[in-house]
């Protein structure tokens, strides 16, 4: 996709005009029945920064996502973004605003082609009802162009040219989350959420996807929260780091700091003092 290469682009010069991320989460308390998944956890990401979330098998990193992206509910504490509070605003509302997202089991329709796949995620954009749609008005037809020539830069910029027609479900575990990667990209966000979106891969398609979101998150400012496990990718691309365990923040800072944390160095490898 040139237009991420420095060179202008429809695509990113409406992305240009506004891409502030501000997000901050307050207090954020998460409980399913007895067991509480989140406790009191408080972050704030800020415009073009790349946050990872890690932690060990359920610490809370996909709770805390969830709760973002509004598939979950909290029961005490507030989320913000951009100023506006949208602890409990619906998963619909927030794809509107700039929040997009990637699953960690893909969500994708196998029985559709890439490109259809990456188009329903336009609907968010789309300006006409049924009625002149079914008339196919000039306006209709404007806007459609618009939406494929935002779909073909992704493509371009993804290098999946070749794949453009292909089923979903006939392509490589690596490459289908490429795909939903297009497909979280077609919403424009302002805030991507990514959730563990280098499991699965070979070590080819994860230095490919690091290049992605590396060229993403410099050349376009666009601003992430990552959880991943691949320890890695985390410490070589993310800013900032914030560890969870059993729903409680252990530590949060650089890379370097969270590395050598000695609550963070307990959580995942037990209590080494005892090791003779």
């Amino acid at each position: 996709m040139k237009a991420f290469r420095g060179e202008p682009s429809i695509f990113t010069s409406a992305r240009r005009e506004d891409v502030r991320a501000e997000l901050e989460i307050k207090g954020l308390t998460l409980r399913f029945g007895g067991i509480t998944a989140l406790n009191k956890i408080d972050l704030a990401v800020h415009t073009g920064e790349l946050v990872a979330i890690i932690g060990p098998n359920g610490a809370g990193k996909t709770s805390l996502l969830n709760c973002i992206t509004g598939y979950y509910k909290p029961q005490d504490g507030q989320i913000f973004f951009n100023g506006e509070e949208i602890t409990h605003f619906h998963t619909h509302h927030l794809t509107k605003i700039g929040i997009g997202r990637t699953y960690q089991n893909i969500e994708l329709f196998p029985g559709m082609t890439v490109l259809s796949n990456m188009l329903l995620a336009r609907h968010v954009h789309c300006h006409y009802n049924v009625g002149r749609a079914s008339l196919f008005f000039k306006s209709v037809r404007n806007e459609e162009v618009r939406h494929r020539e935002v779909l073909e830069e992704l493509i371009d910029f993804l290098e999946m040219q070749s794949l453009r027609k292909q089923l979903v479900g006939s392509l490589p575990y690596g490459m289908r989350k490429r795909v939903e990667l297009g497909r979280a990209l077609a919403l424009e966000p302002k805030l991507l959420v990514l959730d563990e979106p280098f499991a699965g891969m070979t070590l080819e398609e994860k230095e490919d996807m690091v290049r992605f979101l590396m060229e993403l998150n410099k050349a376009w400012n666009l601003t992430m929260v990552l959880v991943e496990h691949d320890m890695s990718v985390v410490m070589s691309i993310s800013e900032r780091v914030m560890v969870l365990d059993f729903g409680v923040k252990l530590a949060e800072g650089s890379p370097d700091f969270v590395q050598n944390h000695p609550q963070v160095i307990k959580a995942y490898l037990g209590d080494t003092s005892k090791i003779d």
